[in-house]
């Protein structure tokens, strides 16, 4: 391994050197940010938009309901027909109409209720109508029951079903929201790193093989020492452009705070009245000594090892894979044939994180899979904050470890064979050829 530190820091600086690594690098985040700030413009001017709506109500029944709020309003018509309402509604550019006709019969009342209007209304408009008359016409249908409404209200009982562990530990339906987040943007992050920098890595081979360098190169390194080089490297490249994204988010986020301060100020005003006043209520007040739980009882520790451990050998297994497939084509445009049985698993794992660990993470689906070399990085990450034995996650790392050894072993042999090949597209039958040289 003489030639590895070299191999490995000239992989690294000829990555960061390159001019387009370093105008993505700074202008990814710019452009993230922009588009960020474009979609809270856009829906801003959407969740501003002030509209009117006009009510014509032949029922005198459910008129009073509605109040004006910052973005909706309501004008009542009276002493009109529909077609007058219309009309009026029309000239006076109201954004529509809500025509109730004059039924006493509740029941049938509800069934005769249309909104007219120029263009299809706004599907989150028609819903908050049709909760205000839900409501408002359940309650007529009460009194006229003789149901007292205030007996109602005051019988209602609020269940929520505490948890605790046979050993005394208390938890809360909101610990699996919370360890399901950790354990989501874990498996997340692996994900997108090994697709971003695995290609980066394939990419690379393929330059090289292309470009007749590697000839040279093999020449005086061995196999194994190129490719190990060539995957430290680059993925040593790949967390100095990952940093240089985090502060450089960090910064602009700060200036445009800084920018934006008097509105953000004056949002931020909002909020605090609505937590406010959300706080005096003892179920919200429940809820976030709930949220405080579910953190303090998170293996902090346990995950931190963890992420890193599961983080690095995940990425090496798949980076070799990588390497391999790009050793054994000439270009890009070959690697679909090798790269759906490298991406399967990894999607396979997320959609098993997803839907199985939430719901069941020491379920028999989510333990095996937490074993399997190609789905353990992503899956066991998932598993870590609902309390996995120390065993089962160091004898899932030990097979992780062994299996990227073995691929290692593996990617050794089609890159000897494979850097040097031109002109021929592979078949897997050839692949399990080149093992045996």
């Amino acid at each position: 391994m003489n030639h590895l530190a070299l191999i490995i820091q000239r992989e690294y600086l000829t990555k960061v050197k390159n001019k387009s690594f370093i105008i993505m690098t700074i202008l990814s985040p710019l452009i993230m940010m922009a588009l960020v700030a474009l979609v809270a413009y856009l829906s801003q001017l959407n969740n501003t938009k002030e509209r009117t709506i006009s009510i014509l109500d032949k029922s005198a029944l459910v008129q009073e309901v509605f109040e004006d709020t910052e973005t909706t309003k309501f004008v009542v018509l009276e002493g009109m027909s529909l077609k007058e309402a219309k009309i009026a509604s029309k000239e006076s550019n109201y954004y529509g109409l809500l025509f109730i006709e004059d039924v006493n019969d509740i029941d049938t009342l509800s069934t005769r209720i249309k909104f007219f209007s120029e263009e299809p209304a706004s599907l989150s408009i028609i819903s908050d109508l049709e909760n205000k008359l839900e409501e408002e016409l359940t309650n007529l249908k009460m009194q006229e029951e003789g149901i007292d409404l205030v007996k109602i209200d005051a019988s209602k009982v609020r269940v929520n079903i505490g948890q605790e562990s046979f050993v005394g530990e208390k938890t809360s339906k909101v610990d699996s929201v919370v360890k399901l987040i950790f354990g989501g943007l874990a498996g997340y992050l692996l994900f997108m790193f090994i697709i971003i920098y695995g290609n980066m890595i394939m990419r690379s081979v393929i330059e090289e093989k292309t470009s007749r360098i590697i000839e040279v190169i093999i020449s005086s390194v061995k196999p194994m020492q190129l490719m190990l080089g060539k995957i430290i490297g680059t993925s040593l490249a790949g967390i100095t452009q990952f940093v240089i994204w985090i502060i450089l988010g960090a910064v602009l986020m700060t200036g445009m705070s800084m920018i934006f301060g008097v509105e953000l100020t004056q949002s931020n005003a909002a909020q605090q009245e609505l937590i406010k006043q959300a706080m005096e209520s003892p179920e919200v007040s429940m809820e976030i000594q709930n949220v405080l739980m579910a953190f303090y009882n998170l293996p902090i520790a346990n995950l931190i090892m963890a992420f890193i451990l599961f983080f690095v050998s995940g990425y090496l297994l798949y980076s070799s894979l990588y390497a391999a497939i790009g050793a054994a084509v000439d270009n890009e445009t070959d690697t679909q044939q090798f790269m759906l049985p490298i991406l399967m698993p990894l999607i396979l794992a997320v959609y098993i994180g997803i839907f199985t660990v939430i719901e069941d993470p020491h379920g028999t689906v989510s333990t095996v899979f937490s074993f399997i070399p190609l789905t353990s990085p992503v899956v066991m990450l998932m598993r870590i904050p609902f309390g996995v034995p120390v065993w089962q996650q160091l004898l899932s790392l030990g097979i992780l470890i062994g299996t990227f050894m073995l691929t290692v072993w593996f990617a050794a042999k089609v890159y000897r064979v494979g850097i040097l090949m031109y002109g021929k597209k592979p078949s897997y039958k050839e692949l399990y050829k080149w093992l045996k040289y």
